[in-house]
């Protein structure tokens, strides 16, 4: 397993851009695919992005398409979600999670994050 730290929430106003970032630790993390989630209050958690173990295959909410964008350096052993355009409805706490040897689905992960706050003021 590994222990999965996020970073880079904050508030930030509509249209504007903010990176996240999850560092992992413990061993193989290019062995497993990341994916970032995000909950906003009194709602549940949703699928935001993921990337597959290979770093070839993306996939991402409809919601964030266009927007977001997924990437992972192993030699750091971080993946980052970079934010553009964001709007109100943007506002989380934002988890990443991980997946040994997955090929970046909405599901199965078994490893998560604490969280960081995103919220995107109007």
């Amino acid at each position: 397993q590994v222990q999965l730290v996020e970073s880079g929430g904050g508030l930030v106003q509509a249209g504007g851009s903010l990176r996240l970032s999850c560092a992992a630790s413990g061993r193989s993390f290019g062995s497993y695919a990341m994916g970032w989630f995000r909950q906003a209050e009194g709602k549940d958690r949703e699928f935001v992005a993921a990337l597959s173990w290979s770093g070839t295959i993306t996939r991402y909410a409809d919601s964030v398409k266009g927007r977001f964008t997924i990437s992972r350096d192993n030699a750091k052993n971080t993946v980052y979600l970079q934010m553009t355009s964001l709007k109100p409805e943007d506002t989380a706490v934002y988890y990443c999670a991980a997946d040994q040897w997955g090929a970046g689905r909405e599901t199965g992960y078994k490893s998560w994050g604490q969280g960081t706050q995103v919220t995107v003021s109007s």
